[in-house]
């Protein structure tokens, strides 16, 4: 017959410790110029080590095109004013200016566990997942990093990957002039239309539409 204080006994599960989330600073660094941006990226990527916490910088920009280390220079189609910055990151020409919140992921893909095709994935799915608190179905194209919205771009995707690590990141029209999309091919895309949230009735000035990103951000990485 079993020990009565034995046959009252409860049966403990061993916890399993909790892996500590990884760091994530955030950088709220306002309207800055673009090179300079561009350069401070390089610099901190050259220079993060392996307990370098991931950071994430929210930027505006002045009006500027840039384009990717591949790019075409025939997909900016008439000279506007605006200038045209050659960098390092994937893809062809796009646009940033005022009223666009842009997101670049300083990331450790090694210590996260995945690539960079997954961190894409989970970047346009923030963006999906943002639209789709306002009641606006967002998907990705095959073939044509991003966010559309009824074949129209509303989020355009550019990485560079340096020794597992992440720089660049995405760029979500918001209240802007989108006149400067005009002259050029988006993303290298002839006659691609382009939208932004204030035009499919989403309230939000470009701070608000930043914060809300984070969050989805946060979440996802």
């Amino acid at each position: 017959m079993p020990h009565p204080i034995e046959s009252t006994r409860r049966r403990v599960t061993p916890r399993v410790p909790r892996a500590e989330p990884i760091p994530l600073v955030i950088q709220r660094l306002g309207r800055v110029e673009y090179e300079p941006t561009w350069r401070a990226m390089q610099a901190f990527t050259a220079g993060r080590t392996a307990e370098t916490p991931d950071e994430i910088w929210l930027v505006e920009h002045p009006p500027v095109f840039t384009l990717g280390q591949a790019g075409k220079r025939e997909h900016l189609l008439r000279d506007i004013g605006i200038p045209m910055v050659p960098i390092d990151r994937g893809g062809q020409v796009t646009y940033h200016g005022p009223g666009q919140v842009v997101a670049y992921l300083l990331v450790d893909l090694k210590r996260r566990g995945y690539g960079v095709k997954e961190l894409v994935r989970r970047m346009e799915q923030a963006v999906i997942d943002l639209l789709a608190e306002y009641g606006v179905e967002a998907e990705r194209l095959t073939g044509a990093p991003g966010v559309y919205v009824k074949g129209a771009k509303i989020a355009a995707l550019g990485l560079r990957i340096r020794g597992g690590c992440s720089y660049h990141g995405l760029a979500l029209n918001v209240d802007m002039d989108l006149a400067p999309f005009s002259a050029i091919n988006p993303c290298g895309h002839e006659g691609m239309a382009v939208t932004q949230m204030r035009d499919l009735g989403i309230p939000l000035t470009p701070g608000e539409a930043g914060g809300a990103l984070l969050a989805h951000l946060r979440r996802l990485l």
